[in-house]
Order: structure tokens, then sequence, then C-alpha cells
């Protein structure tokens, strides 16, 4: 066990940059530990490193997977209920070797989605994993989610209405264009 900590310490000095650093280490970990291990501690190794192998695939990399786990795993998450504050300590605790900052980025994308952002506007108690009812929801947290909704609804508004005037002036170009084009054709020929 001592051996693979070395190891794991020399992936995370060694990776670029700190997005990758989940994948690379999973992928390069059994890799750095077989090659600098002698043959008689490498099969010591990949028995207590099979442990650290099997983890892996419990705890995805990416926030969308994680979510998709989430949203399988809990009923909270895939009814989209209210989650309870603290929430985050509750992910930890269930899922071992869960990464924090893949954990807040799948939390952002679940409680900034429209439906989470509604069900909270509406709801009136927050749930924990298991979607046992728990606190309240606060007119605070309840008016912030009106408040976000409101704004998406105006960026979305301002959106398709600049797409609309674009469109009106693709067209009026376009309109402007053929009508030169009629112009020079008819006095072209004369």
């Amino acid at each position: 066990m001592n051996t693979i900590s070395p190891a794991a310490e020399s992936v995370d000095a060694t990776t670029p940059s700190p997005a990758e650093t989940p994948n690379s280490a999973a992928s390069s970990e059994p890799t750095d530990v077989s090659a600098t291990a002698s043959p008689a501690e490498s099969s010591s190794d990949t028995a207590a490193g099979a442990p650290v192998q099997e983890a892996a695939p419990a705890a995805p990399t990416s926030a969308r997977a994680l979510l998709k786990q989430l949203q399988q795993q809990f009923p909270a998450f895939r009814d989209c209920l209210p989650l309870s504050i603290g929430i985050d300590k509750q992910l930890l605790s269930r899922i071992p070797g869960l990464d924090r900052k893949t954990m807040r980025a799948a939390l952002g994308i679940h409680t900034g989605s429209m439906r989470y952002l509604r069900a909270m506007e509406k709801g009136t108690v927050r749930y924990d994993l298991d979607g046992v009812a728990g606190a309240e929801v606060t007119d605070t947290h309840r008016l912030h989610a009106k408040e976000q909704l409101q704004q998406r609804f105006k960026k979305e508004a301002e959106r398709k209405k600049a797409e609309k005037a674009a469109a009106a002036e693709a067209e009026a170009a376009r309109l402007r264009q053929e009508k030169l084009q009629q112009l020079a054709s008819k006095f072209s020929r004369g």
C-alpha cells in the first residue's frame, strides 16, 4: 500500500493540467506502479491496487456522467426534488472516492436546470438523497429560483429577438441584392 502512494504522488506531480488529473491518474497509475516496482513488489501492488481500480468506475470522471449516476441512484435527483442543504456531504459519505470538483460541477448542472429551479420555486420542503422530507424551502431560496428563471426567460427572449432581427436583416439584404441584379440586367441589355 505504501508503494502506491508515492506513485500516485508522482502521477499527480507530472500531470499537465488539473482538468485531466482524474482521467490520467486512473489510467496511468497502474502503468507507473508496475514500471517502477520489481516483479516481487508488482504482484503485491496489483493485489493492493485492485480495490483502487474497482473504485474508479464507481466515481465517474465527468460531471454529466456523475449526474446521470446520481439520477439513477437517488430519488431526490431522479424526481428533481429540492435538495437538502449539505447534500454534498451526504454524497461524499455515500460515494467513496468521489471527486469534490466533479461533484460540485454535477450539483451545479442539476441545481441550475430549469426543472430544478421550477421545483424550487414551487417547493415547500427539501429532501435528502433517499427522498425523505427534511427542512423547509425558505422564501429567500424560492425568490432566488424565481429570479433565476426570469433571467433565463429574459435571455432566451433577447436571443430569439436578436435571431429574428438578424434573419430579417439577411432577408432585406438578399432582396436588395436581387433588386440590384434585376436593375443591372435590365440596363445592361439596352
